[in-house]
């Protein structure tokens, strides 16, 4: 109708294909104009059948209907809906599409090539690739693309021998799950893997993650849906299935004898979690000591306890702070952050302390220490907090250093620290933009090869430290800065 090329929707009924609801809203026209001529007389169970109700988006492979409003996760029994997918998919591999995507390529690269010779004096084409939004995974994206860039732990994922899940007429063909297949034989590691293995290859501009978001639905229920979901939530759920399926076996090959012979990864560096360490727990894992004083017969009660990341309140003091360059009041840093999270405090009337000396609740104090620091230090800034019956974002500014965060101070025994052990480097930055953690977007900004990225779904970009230091982080990602003999400290 319009001749736009924007988000193609193609009508399951009559093959007809028109724009989304959010270019020109003509496939939605077309559904509405379908139902007029049934307001006079009552549905037959005939004319239900034929009516123009669900659409596939030509560009992510989802199905929708619009008498229900939501996207549709279930198939025919014939299985009509993967057919579909895999003509268009052939469609997309045609030598017309391929051709048109290779001329389209080497624009982009030669433009590309441009930016990055007035960088870095070089003509490197820009290998990176982005992630397609199959509806609201904008939330899964912006983790896959920081997790991607944290060189340890994407190797170690990447190295593993691949399983193949397929069988029969399907071996060694690349096929769009459907979520109603039933088929309980998933791997979230070999899904992981794979996506991990496209990306940062260049051979295409955008990678759809749809094998491992159905397996995401499959054992994570609370992710089922297209709805926006919390980005730090979703990481903390990914850490952990990747950790529980890794305990495992894997084609035949324990992954503890797996990580044994990863000699980056030695029992030294080892935190468990739940069981046996993993290359989740080695990289991510660090310990905290909780402190507990009571106040009335001064018993002190110390506990370790092993995490994966940390979370961070922004102080109140600092929560009228929006931008980095607004006048008036102290700028809030990431330092600030941390020393909220590691000062003493007394615990209010709700958290009152049972001391065992006492043999009854009562006031105490609460102090926390880092007995061990991960190689991975993932920091995750509270924006999100309840007021009442709303759950309102704190959009405050927080000062991160890009290199040289110093952790030594936070640690319960610093002395036992080498020089460079406490340094850590920002690798990987997640944003939410927007007021509401069920609403927004997400993107991320990463660290490839001394060079920044901003990853936008399937758009990526070459940016800069400056914009980078300028975002509103949500999670930081900083990796140990590894110590060089005779390097000077920074």
């Amino acid at each position: 109708v319009c001749r736009s090329n924007k988000s193609p929707w193609v009508c399951l009924t009559c093959s007809s294909v028109h724009c989304g609801r959010y270019v020109n809203g003509h496939a939605k026209k077309h559904y509405e104009d379908a139902q007029i001529p049934l307001t006079n007389h009552k549905k037959t169970e005939k004319q239900e059948k034929v009516q123009h109700t669900v659409c596939m988006d030509c560009s992510s492979y989802s199905t929708y209907c619009y008498r229900c409003d939501d996207f549709v996760v279930n198939d025919t029994k014939l299985g009509l809906v993967q057919k579909v997918r895999e003509h268009l998919q052939n469609l997309e591999n045609s030598a017309f599409t391929s051709d048109r995507h290779r001329k389209r390529k080497l624009l982009e690269n030669s433009s590309l090539n441009s930016k990055l010779l007035k960088v870095n004096g070089s003509t490197t084409a820009l290998c990176a690739t982005g992630l397609r939004n199959l509806g609201n995974t904008c939330f899964m994206n912006a983790i896959l693309q920081s997790l991607s860039n944290i060189q340890q732990f994407c190797c170690y994922f990447k190295e593993l021998p691949a399983v193949e899940l397929r069988n029969g007429k399907t071996a060694g063909r690349r096929t769009y799950h459907t979520r109603s297949q039933g088929d309980n034989n998933v791997s979230l590691v070999e899904e992981f893997r794979k996506t991990l293995c496209a990306l940062w290859q260049g051979s295409q501009t955008a990678f759809s993650p749809e094998s491992l978001f159905y397996v995401v639905w499959k054992i994570m229920p609370n992710f089922r849906g297209y709805q926006q979901q919390d980005a730090h939530e979703f990481m903390r759920y990914l850490l952990d299935h990747l950790h529980l399926e890794l305990q495992g076996g894997f084609n035949g090959v324990s992954r503890s004898v797996i990580l044994q012979e990863n000699s980056n990864l030695s029992g030294s560096n080892k935190c468990c979690i739940n069981g046996a360490s993993t290359v989740v727990t080695a990289i991510f894992g660090g310990i905290l000591q909780n402190e507990v004083n009571c106040l009335i017969c001064g018993t002190e009660s110390r506990k370790f306890d092993p995490f994966l990341d940390l979370s961070l309140d922004i102080p109140s003091q600092f929560r009228n702070k929006r931008t980095k360059n607004q006048e008036g009041g102290p700028m809030c840093t990431l330092r600030d952050c941390l020393r909220s999270f590691t000062d003493l405090e007394e615990l209010d009337e709700t958290e009152l302390y049972m001391c065992h000396k006492c043999k009854k609740k009562q006031k105490s104090t609460k102090k926390f220490w880092i007995q061990k620091l991960p190689k991975v230090l993932c920091l995750h800034l509270k924006r999100f907090h309840w007021t009442a019956y709303l759950r309102n974002k704190v959009d405050t500014y927080v000062e991160f250093p890009l290199r040289g965060l110093d952790m030594k101070c936070y640690l319960l025994e610093p002395e036992n620290s080498g020089p460079e052990s406490c340094l850590y480097d920002l690798v990987a930055v997640v944003v939410h933009h927007g007021s509401g953690v069920g609403s927004g977007h997400y993107t991320a900004y990463a660290a490839h090869e001394g060079r920044w990225f901003h990853f936008n779904d399937s758009t990526v970009t070459l940016t800069d430290e400056e914009t980078v230091g300028k975002a509103k982080a949500y999670i930081l990602f900083y990796v140990e800065r590894q110590a060089k003999p005779g390097a000077e400290k920074l």
